[in-house]
């Protein structure tokens, strides 16, 4: 079993910086597909980014890309998710998951683990 523990949510204002982190408990960390997803008041849940094992590919959402980015750092089974240019719209609880195939594919039905999420509030 894998735990998955979000940190680094809080409020900014638009336009500005926040770094999610997700530390993992896994002993085999590096091979995990790694995501972060977000779910905003009354919507579905939706991908934002993902990272292969081995930090082979990155993938993006299109209403986030070249705003975020997504890394990791195996020594430490963390993946980070650094979001610059803040917009209102990003607000949403920001969710960690793993995927054991090491893929790190776009939707929620690959992925086997999930944190509890952080919020982020974006105000205008």
């Amino acid at each position: 079993q894998v735990q998955l523990v979000e940190s680094g949510g809080g409020l900014v204002q638009a336009g500005g910086s926040l770094r999610l982190s997700c530390a993992a408990s896994a002993r085999t960390f590096s091979v995990y597909g790694m995501g972060w997803f977000r779910q905003a008041p009354g919507k579905e849940r939706e991908f934002v980014a993902a990272i292969t094992r081995n930090d082979i590919n990155t993938y993006y959402a299109d209403s986030v890309e070249g705003r975020f980015t997504i890394s990791r750092d195996d020594a430490k089974n963390t993946v980070y998710l650094q979001m610059n240019s803040l917009k209102p719209e990003d607000t949403a609880v920001y969710y960690c998951a793993g995927d054991s195939t090491g893929w790190g594919r776009r939707t929620l039905e690959e992925y086997d683990y999930w944190g509890q999420g952080t919020q982020v509030t974006v105000s205008s």
